[in-house]
C-alpha cells in the first residue's frame, strides 16, 4: 500500500475494511485491472496505489457531500448549563437558549470544499478527505478575527431568515408553537431592529469571510495554507497536524497586508515566553512611538500517549470556559475537529466534515449561510486525540497580562505537576526550530530540559 493512502486510511481513524462500502472499493480496485506480465512487483503495487487513492478519494466526496453528514443532531440536557468560549448557557431559560442560537450560529464555519482552482503543483480541485485540519485552524484564526474586529457580543443576524431553535434536548416535548413566527412564518422575515443596526458591521464581517474564499488571492483561504505548509515538507493530500497549522497561521497572518495590527505567537515547548510575545507585539508607529498590536496566542499540546490522560479533562475545560480563549483544534484521532464549548462530559465542537460547492469569489454580495452552522454537535472527552493546539486572543497588553494570570489560575493544579504548558518571564533560551516538520521536540521545566524524540505523525510535540 503507498503512503498517501495508508495517510488517508489513518485520517478516518479506522482500517482500510472497516467500511463496508470502502472494502467493495478495495477488492474492486484490486481486479480491475490485472498487471501485465512485464510489469515489476514495484510498478504493480504503485499503480494499485493510485487507483486505490483516487478510488478513496471519490468516496470521500461522496461521503462528505451528504446531507445525512450536516444533519445529524446532538442532543443537550436541560438540567446542566452548556459553556461555550468564556459564555455560560442555561438551556432551562428560553431567552439563553436563544443567545446560545445566535452565538453559536455566528462562528465561522470552514468546511471541506469541492471545485475550486486546482491547488499549486497538482490537479485537487477539493480538500475533501484531507484538508480537515487546516479547515479547524482557519475556523480557529476566524474566531481570533472576529474578536479582533467585531463589537463584543457581535452575532450575525442573516436577512430573511426566520429564527428556529435547533437545539434538541433530551426531554424536550414537541407542542404547538407558543413563538408567533413560527405560526406565521411571513413575521420571521422582517428585519428587527438589532439587524438594522447590526448593518454596518455587516460589511466587515463579509469581508473576514472573503479572507477564507477558496482562491488563490485569498490571505487564509486553502491555497494560501497549502503553498505555506510546503517549506514543512507538506503537500496538498497529505495530513496536517495541530502543531504544524498553527505555524501556517502565523505565516499567514505576518504575509498578510490587511491585518497589520495583529501577531500570532506560537508556543514552542509549551511555554509561552512573555517577552517574546511583548517584542513580537511592540510596533513603532509613525510618530516614532510604540504601539502594541493585538496577539493571537497558539499553544501546541499533547495530553496524554496515544490516549487523551483523563486528568487533563478538567483543565481543557476551564480552558474553553475563559473569555480569551478562541477554542481548540484536534479532533478524534486522524479527523479534525474544532471544539468550543463542552456540557457535563461531553465536547461542543464544529465539523469540517462537510464537502460544500466553492462559493463563487467574483460576486461580490455572495451567500454568507453555508459559512454558518445551525447544528451544534457533542462528543465525549474520552474520544479527544491527544494531539491538539488551544488559541487564545488578547487585544491590548492588559489584556494580555490577564490572559497569563487567568490561564495560570487555571492550570495551576494540574496533574504531577505538569501543567499543560506554563507562561515564562524572559525569552526563550532556544533557537526557532529551522524545520517545522522535524519529529525532535523540547520542554523546559524547572530549569531542566528534555528532549524528547516522537514517533507517530501526530507527535510534533511533546508527551506531557
Amino acid at each position: 500500500m503507498d503512503k498517501s493512502m495508508s495517510a488517508a486510511a489513518e485520517f478516518e481513524g479506522q482500517s482500510l475494511t472497516e467500511d463496508p462500502m470502502e472494502d467493495w472499493l478495495f477488492l474492486s480496485s484490486e481486479s480491475a485491472s490485472p498487471p501485465s506480465l512485464n510489469e515489476s512487483p514495484a510498478e504493480e503495487r504503485e499503480d494499485t496505489g493510485k487507483l486505490k487513492s483516487k478510488l478513496l478519494s471519490a468516496w470521500n466526496s461522496l461521503r462528505y457531500v451528504s446531507a445525512w453528514s450536516l444533519k445529524q443532531k446532538s442532543k443537550f440536557s436541560k438540567s446542566s448549563p452548556l459553556i461555550m468560549l468564556g459564555k455560560t448557557y442555561e438551556l432551562t431559560d428560553p431567552s439563553d437558549r436563544e443567545l446560545f442560537r445566535r452565538s453559536f450560529s455566528s462562528l465561522l464555519w470552514l468546511t471541506y470544499r469541492r471545485g475550486f482552482s486546482p491547488l499549486s503543483g497538482c490537479a485537487l480541485s477539493t480538500d475533501s478527505g484531507w484538508g480537515c485540519m487546516l479547515r479547524t485552524g482557519q475556523m480557529l484564526l476566524a474566531q481570533g478575527l472576529l474578536l479582533h474586529l467585531m463589537p463584543p457580543d457581535w452575532s450575525w443576524t442573516p436577512n430573511l431568515h426566520s429564527v428556529k431553535d435547533d437545539i434538541d434536548l433530551q426531554d424536550s416535548h414537541t407542542s404547538a408553537s407558543s413563538d408567533p413566527r413560527q405560526r406565521n412564518p411571513k413575521l420571521g422575515r422582517h428585519l428587527s431592529l438589532g439587524s438594522l443596526l447590526d448593518r454596518p458591521m455587516g460589511a466587515t464581517h463579509r469581508r473576514v469571510v472573503s479572507w477564507f474564499l477558496d482562491h488563490p488571492s485569498a490571505p487564509f483561504g486553502i491555497h494560501k495554507l497549502v503553498d505555506l505548509g510546503k517549506s514543512s515538507g507538506k503537500r496538498a493530500g497529505d495530513w496536517y497536524g495541530p502543531s504544524i497549522v498553527a505555524h501556517i497561521l502565523r505565516k499567514a497572518v505576518n504575509e498578510s497586508p490587511d491585518l497589520p495590527r495583529l501577531s500570532v505567537y506560537v508556543a514552542q515547548d509549551c511555554t509561552v515566553y512573555k517577552d517574546d510575545v511583548s517584542s513580537l507585539c511592540k510596533w513603532p508607529d509613525c510618530d516614532s512611538a510604540t504601539f502594541w498590536t493585538s496577539v493571537i496566542v497558539l499553544v501546541p499540546v499533547r495530553l496524554g500517549g496515544q490516549e487523551l490522560n483523563p486528568n487533563y479533562i478538567p483543565y481543557v475545560k476551564k480552558l474553553l470556559g475563559l473569555n480569551c480563549c478562541i477554542g481548540i483544534i484536534g479532533g478524534k484521532p486522524k479527523h479534525s475537529l474544532f471544539f468550543v464549548g463542552y456540557q457535563d462530559n461531553n465536547l461542543l465542537y464544529l465539523d469540517p466534515h462537510y464537502c460544500q460547492p466553492t462559493v463563487n469569489v467574483r460576486k461580490g454580495n455572495f451567500p454568507l449561510e453555508s459559512f454558518h452552522c445551525k447544528h451544534p454537535k457533542k462528543m465525549p472527552f474520552s474520544r479527544m486525540d491527544p494531539s491538539c493546539t488551544v488559541g487564545f486572543y488578547a487585544k491590548n497588553p492588559n489584556d494580555f497580562e490577564t490572559l497569563c494570570t487567568v490561564v495560570t489560575e487555571a492550570l495551576s493544579t494540574s496533574t504531577d505537576n505538569y501543567p499543560m504548558f506554563i507562561f515564562e518571564e524572559g525569552s526563550s533560551p532556544l533557537e526557532e526550530l529551522s524545520s517545522m516538520s522535524t519529529n525532535l521536540t523540547y520542554i523546559q521545566r524547572k530549569s531542566q530540559r528534555k528532549r524528547l524524540v516522537t514517533s507517530s505523525s501526530m507527535d510534533e510535540f511533546v508527551l506531557l
